[in-house]
C-alpha cells in the first residue's frame, strides 16, 4: 500500500449542523451539501478541500455504518484525533477560539506541553476531536 490518504470522513448525527461549525464557523470552503438526489437517501454529504489534494467529507453517522455493513455504535471521542498544527503559539489561541465561538467544546485550553511546543483540545458538535498545536520544530507552510 502507498501511504496516501485523499479523505478524511466524519460521521455526523446532524449533516446541516456540522456543516455550519466547519463552514461558517470554522471558514472552510464547500460548495455545500451535494448527493441529496439519490433515492436512496445515503448520499447526502459535504466534501472539504484541504491543502495537499486532502478531502475532509462529513456524512451522516447512519448512512457510514450502512456503507461500511456495520452496525450503528456509539460514537467515542478517543478512538481518533484530527490534528491542525499552526505556525505559532498564537494562532494556537485564535483558533481554540474561533471553534469555541463556533460550537465547539474545549476540552483542554492551549497550554505549553512536555514537548516544547504549545497546544489545546476541543470536540466539534459531533464529538470528534481535534488537537490544535504549535510545533517549534516543525515548519508550517502558510
Amino acid at each position: 500500500m502507498q501511504p496516501r490518504i485523499t479523505l478524511i470522513t466524519l460521521g455526523v448525527d446532524d449533516l446541516e449542523r456540522a456543516l455550519r461549525f466547519y463552514r461558517d464557523g470554522l471558514g472552510l470552503a464547500t460548495p455545500g451539501i451535494v448527493g441529496e438526489e439519490f433515492e436512496e437517501g445515503d448520499g447526502a454529504v459535504v466534501f472539504f478541500d484541504l491543502r495537499g489534494g486532502l478531502k475532509l467529507g462529513l456524512w451522516p453517522r447512519r448512512c457510514l455504518a450502512n456503507d461500511a455493513n456495520l452496525p450503528l455504535a456509539a460514537p467515542s471521542a478517543t478512538e481518533l484525533s484530527l490534528a491542525h498544527n499552526v505556525a505559532s503559539r498564537e494562532e494556537v489561541d485564535e483558533v481554540m477560539a474561533q471553534a469555541r465561538q463556533a460550537g465547539a467544546t474545549l476540552t483542554k485550553p492551549a497550554h505549553e506541553t512536555f514537548w516544547g511546543g504549545y497546544a489545546g483540545y476541543f470536540q466539534d458538535p459531533d464529538g470528534h476531536l481535534w488537537e490544535v498545536a504549535w510545533n517549534p520544530a516543525w515548519e508550517v507552510e502558510e
